[in-house]
């Protein structure tokens, strides 16, 4: 895996995007980088302004490293079997070392009251000389801050935020923060723990090695019970189950929404200006999230995404809705740029926020009225007040289908007629119309099915290009568009409609013969052919990588040759997550981590892929 310039280590090294795993406690996460040192946490939330932010500037952005001295010990990072427990391993001639981070969890209860990071390194074998690093930068490093040493730790306290650091390792004060410098010898080991507020002695919460292995042992608990009701037992097990605690580490337990990312403005593109801060919920994530929860076995997690979302319907009785919410339900804050962060690897700017918020995306709707009714079909029965909801959401659509928007990809380059988006309305009415019959609900039946009639009708005169033998972007276009992988995924068309299997032989070229395909990865759209409004390049798109998996495994009933061809690129996917197995948005060029990192929908695809693809080849054998 290729690496690039990122976050800080101790010893001042980069530490690229694909070099990290997420510890969290339903609220929020902390990235930990292969060198032991957290370059990404926000607190108290995911949304919240960050405290350590090395990720988006080496320098100022704020870390806190625990790590071997001297520098170019052998490094690996694993996760505890079947949790979100991280584990960083060191290996040097004198011996081995082990560091090891959570936010602790209750048990089987789940969240616990008293919220804390607790990093503990032990020495396995040997002796190792161990330096911690402990240096915040509050509010997207904007705010001062004060260091005060107390008995057994330090304070860090600005205007907006105070925490402290307990220890029972002696701590020294810099003009950063806190500093220490201590040696292990065989089956010792110091712990070192973050919590919030400040303190004037850390006496009664400064941790030893048996009270902090208890909470080991409870949180190794939480995370394998709650693992326990994965129902899925087919091929790529692990990897499924992996793809699932990453899912759960982006859940807000106080709402059941999910974040698209726990981290902001990470490149699209290397150096360039394609930053987004993707730490809120997109309602286009609904129909995702609640179908690989349910396939899974998850259903408690799909019935609380799905009490958040009824609840935004309910606050919306005119107009559109919102794409995107905060992960409280409230209104995204507006888009800023930091321009004192000089950026991953030099990309600028650095914002947070997110503009997206106020553009008008029609698929989300489609997206929405299928999680409902999954969720009605596999998991609980809707209510009537949320139909009621819905049914105006519906009637909505049909009056303002055939608006321009800027679609899925939330394009700055101005509104068209996406085809994806006259699809995901073609889906939210025939969805209604589905759940008004199974459950006979009151509905303007013939009014929903002459609308839908007339998308479907509308997507194929328009849609079609019979130059490229291709479904296109948008209405009278000639770029190709990966989103339209789902056509056969939501019913619109038989995977082995002509039509579908020419688009997919069209998008499996690659670029340079007018394709979406590199090796079988997929960029979601040509960026010179479409004009989004937006500088700069991109890598492929892992979610539509996956897409491509599921609409060949479909495909495979009339064109066996397929079946192989998804597996191939399924597998080869794998070979793209970090070490640890998880994925950013996209793949770079060389084969780096590009984009917010660990991405939602990503995980959300692999899973349907894996899940669809392994009952087909389970039928076939």
């Amino acid at each position: 895996m290729a690496t690039g310039s990122g976050g800080a280590s101790v010893t001042g090294q980069p530490v690229a995007i694909e070099d990290h795993g997420v510890i969290g406690d339903l609220r929020t996460v902390a990235l930990v980088g292969h060198e032991g040192t957290i370059d990404w946490f926000c607190f108290p939330h995911f949304d919240s302004p960050s405290v350590f932010a090395a990720l988006l500037d080496r320098e100022k952005g704020g870390h806190w490293g625990v790590a071997p001295e001297p520098d170019g010990v052998m490094k690996r990072q694993f996760y505890w079997p079947e949790t979100n427990v991280l584990v960083t391993r060191f290996y040097t001639p004198d011996g081995v070392g082990e560091l090891v981070d959570f936010m602790p969890m209750s048990g089987r209860k789940g969240m616990k009251e008293e919220r804390e990071i607790l990093r503990r390194v032990r020495v396995v074998r040997g002796q190792m000389v161990f330096r911690m690093e402990c240096f915040p930068a509050f509010n997207y490093a904007r705010d001062t801050h004060e260091t005060k040493l107390i008995h057994s730790g330090a304070t860090f306290s600005s205007d907006t935020l105070q925490l402290t650091l307990s220890s029972s390792v002696s701590l020294k004060k810099t003009e950063r923060g806190v500093t220490a410098s201590f040696t292990l010898h065989e089956n010792q080991s110091a712990v070192f723990s973050l919590h919030p507020g400040a303190r004037t002695s850390c006496e009664a919460v400064v941790h030893n090695h048996e009270s902090s292995e208890e909470l080991f042992r409870e949180t190794v608990e939480y995370w394998r019970h709650w693992l326990s009701g994965c129902q899925y037992t087919g091929r790529w097990r692990e990897t499924v189950q992996r793809s699932a605690l990453a899912l759960k580490l982006m859940t807000f337990a106080p709402t059941g929404a999910i974040v698209a990312a726990p981290t902001c403005s990470l490149p699209e593109s290397p150096g360039g200006t394609r930053n987004w801060d993707y730490r809120f919920c997109w309602l286009r994530d609904a129909a995702f999230t609640v179908y690989a929860f349910l396939r899974i076995g998850f259903k408690q997690e799909a019935a609380a995404f799905m009490r958040w979302v009824e609840a935004r319907c309910a606050e919306y009785d005119e107009g559109p809705l919102p794409l995107m919410f905060g992960i409280d339900g409230k209104r995204v804050p507006e888009e800023q740029e930091l321009l004192h962060l000089s950026g991953y690897g030099g990309a600028r700017p650095v914002r947070i926020g997110n503009a997206a918020a106020d553009q008008l995306q029609l698929d989300i709707y489609g997206e929405l009225m299928d999680s409902v009714y999954l969720s009605n079909k596999y998991a609980a029965p809707i209510s009537y007040d949320f139909w009621r909801h819905l049914r105006r959401l519906v009637d909505w659509v049909c009056d303002n289908w055939e608006l321009p928007d800027e679609g899925i990809w939330e394009v700055r380059g101005g509104q068209r007629q996406f085809v994806y988006s006259k699809l995901m309305c073609w889906v939210a009415v025939d969805r209604a119309i589905r759940l008004a019959d199974k459950r006979s609900f009151p509905a303007d039946r013939a009014r929903w099915h002459k609308v839908r009639d007339a998308i479907f009708e509308d997507i194929m005169d328009k849609g079609w290009n019979p130059e490229r033998g291709a479904f296109v972007q948008y209405y009278g276009g000639h770029a190709l568009d990966a989103a339209n992988l789902l056509m056969p995924l939501v019913f619109f068309l038989s995977p082995v409609d002509p039509r579908m299997l020419q688009t997919l032989d069209v998008m499996r070229k690659p670029p340079s013969q007018g394709g979406l395909a590199s090796d079988g990865l997929v960029f979601r759209y040509d960026v010179e052919a479409t004009l989004d409004g937006i500088a700069g390049s991109e890598g492929t798109f892992n979610l539509c990588s996956f897409w491509l998996v599921e609409a060949m495994t479909r495909a495979s009933v009339a064109r066996p040759d397929l079946l192989e061809e998804a597996r191939l690129i399924f597998e080869r996917m794998l070979g793209y997550a970090n070490h640890v197995g998880l994925y950013a948005e996209q793949t770079g060029m060389s084969g780096e981590a590009l984009g917010n990192f660990p991405q939602a929908l990503t995980h959300l695809a692999l899973i349907s892929s894996a899940y669809n693809l392994d009952r087909t080849l389970g039928r076939r054998d």
